[in-house]
């Protein structure tokens, strides 16, 4: 048996790959040779851009552009060394002819396009052949009215090229508000690190932002930073810069591992995609007749701690949900759930306010602004993807506090009800649980508000109201009857356009039954108005709204009711003052009157 010298093994030891991070080896597993991730510590290495791009798109059906458009030195720079010297050794070292490769593939069968940062390029640095060719992947996109997904790994700003790098910024933007306004879906994915003018651009305007663990993203880098600032320690401005820091402040709608980037790409352009025709599976739930029941017990089973929340018929109704976090300016609110769904093979933008079954971060679905705001945006959202937006609402109200109140609660509601009632895409509403106040009415504006049959709808809880007009709490259940604040009551006030019936005794005694109803009604309002116009959408939802606390049903009942029984104490009074005149002696009937002569 013979034992191997020092040297062999130091030179064994010596050819081993390790991890950057926590060196332990990599050998040849496939997670690390196929995506740069250690197995040890998952870890995410830097990767070729064309690496990247053979592991999101279809084997062969990757088509490269604009691969011949090169830098040139447009200022004559040179630093320790000329800048045509290091872009010529930054084409040996990569293979590439500049730091972004942009093309056209498919993921799963779904036609993209891509642009694909390599930060081994001089850092990935955007000059004024990389804003061009983004800007051009852009226009591509546009043109083919394709879906666009971008992958940032850069420095920022090529230095060597001045002025002429720094507005590559506004090019691409510029590029990405055009494909916004033409209606393209963009997929921004951030990797580490992404900082400076491709993050300050094109990079922040994805309709969805997605991360990889641990990168590093932001502005100025933290060695800038550091450079210009002596506060916080750096540890804090590392962590400030993280993909974690970041989805926890509402910039990042997703981290996702490389390995799992493709499949969820692969659900959310089939989703984007989606737009089978809605049709009916059911009859309307208008048709149906519905038992009426004391508001107290409504209110009651309404709050009953099992009964189904957003995100348990979201799950049933919708189970490849794509769920996206973030308000773009403080923070996610767990209160508010919102992502990309489907129904009955139809793409949908979905939002609910979310009670969470005890978790207290859910706060029992009482939102905060930044949980508003998120909510604004998935409507801005649903414009630009032309998708119907589905809201649910399940919450006694809107938080209430110092925090909601500095960062802008009553801007927030009202930012809500404005954009809903202009959104050119069908809009459908469902009152789930409990609809309170203003913090319920932020999510209710819309073509169609649909109530199960136990919930309720106030203008204030009826413990609040009875406090307010009695002082007196307990007096809740006779002010919960007065506030008409039940299903049926909605429904003749013309504040809900139709019932969901619920399983016998609620929708927490049988939720997949539950969700298959409220599934059922929301198909049948769906193909109510799909197809309609924009404009018209628009129109008449403001039409709607505009002529509640006019006359509506509730009124014309309200009336129709008192004039009966105004026609009723009429006749009695008439017959019995006829009664009284026949039976006299000294007074003629009067004309008209049963037994007159003439």
């Amino acid at each position: 048996m013979s034992v191997p010298s020092e040297d062999t093994t130091s030179v064994d030891e010596a050819t081993v790959e390790r991890c950057p991070r926590c060196n332990e080896p990599v050998g040849d597993t496939d997670l690390w040779a196929r995506y740069r991730v250690c197995p040890s510590c998952a870890f995410h290495a830097p990767i070729p851009a064309m690496q990247r791009i053979r592991n999101l798109i279809d084997d062969g059906s990757f088509e490269e552009t604009n691969a011949r458009l090169v830098s040139v030195d447009p200022l004559g720079f040179a630093d320790l060394e000329p800048y045509s010297d290091r872009i010529q050794r930054a084409r040996a070292k990569t293979g590439l002819s500049e730091a972004v490769v942009t093309g056209r593939g498919t993921i799963q069968g779904r036609e993209v396009v891509v642009a694909v940062l390599d930060f081994g390029f001089l850092g990935g640095s955007m000059g004024s052949v990389v804003g061009e060719k983004v800007a051009q992947a852009f226009e591509l996109a546009i043109d083919r009215k394709t879906p666009i997904v971008t992958v940032t790994a850069s420095g920022g700003a090529r230095m060597q090229e001045g002025m002429l790098s720094l507005v590559q910024m506004a090019k691409t933007a510029a590029a990405a508000r055009r494909a916004h306004d033409a209606h393209i879906p963009y997929i921004s994915i951030l990797t580490n690190p992404t900082t400076g003018g491709g993050y300050a651009s094109f990079a922040s305007q994805g309709d969805i932002i997605i991360a990889e663990p641990e990168a590093l993203i932001g502005f100025a880098g933290p060695r800038v930073i550091k450079g210009v600032s002596k506060d916080g320690s750096d540890e804090d401005v590392r962590r400030s810069h993280s993909a974690e820091f970041l989805f926890e402040r509402g910039f990042v709608d997703d981290i996702v591992e490389r390995p799992r980037l493709r499949n969820v790409l692969a659900t959310t352009l089939r989703l984007l995609a989606a737009d089978a025709r809605v049709t009916p599976s059911a009859p309307h739930a208008r048709s149906l007749v519905f038992d009426e029941q004391p508001a107290w017990d409504a209110v009651q089973v309404a709050r009953h701690p099992d009964r189904p929340t957003t995100l348990d018929y979201i799950q049933r109704i919708s189970p490849q949900f794509i769920e996206l976090h973030g308000d773009r300016m403080y923070g996610d609110d767990p209160a508010v759930v919102a992502g990309l769904g489907e129904i009955a093979g139809r793409g949908v933008v979905l939002v609910g306010l979310e009670r969470g079954h005890g978790d207290p971060a859910r706060r029992g679905g009482q939102a905060l602004p930044e949980g508003y705001r998120k909510a604004l945006r998935m409507m801005r959202l649903a414009e630009r993807l032309r998708s119907p937006l589905v809201t649910f609402v399940d919450t006694p109200g809107a938080f209430l506090g110092i925090e909601a109140e500095e960062r802008g609660l009553a801007a927030a509601l009202s930012e809500c009800l404005a954009e809903m009632s202009a959104l050119p895409v069908p809009v459908i509403s469902l009152i789930i649980g409990e609809g309170g106040s203003g913090g319920a009415l932020a999510l209710g504006v819309a073509d169609r508000v649909l109530m199960q049959e136990r919930a309720i709808y106030s203008v204030i809880a009826p413990e609040g109201a009875a406090a307010v007009l009695y002082r007196d709490a307990s007096r809740a259940p006779e002010v919960a009857e007065r506030l008409k604040i039940t299903a049926a009551d909605c429904r003749r006030l013309g504040v809900a356009d139709a019932l969901i019936r619920e399983p016998t005794g609620g929708a927490h005694t049988d939720p997949d039954l539950a969700a298959a109803l409220v599934r059922d009604s929301l198909v049948a309002a769906l193909a109510e108005i799909e197809g309609t116009s924009g404009r018209k959408l628009a129109a008449e939802r403001y039409r709607k709204f505009r002529q509640m606390g006019q006359v509506n049903s509730y009124w014309r009942e309200f009336v129709s009711r008192e004039a009966v029984e105004l026609g009723g104490l009429v006749a009695r009074t008439v017959g019995s003052i006829r009664g009284r005149l026949v039976g006299s002696d000294d007074v003629e009937p009067p004309a008209g009157v049963e037994g007159d002569a003439g």
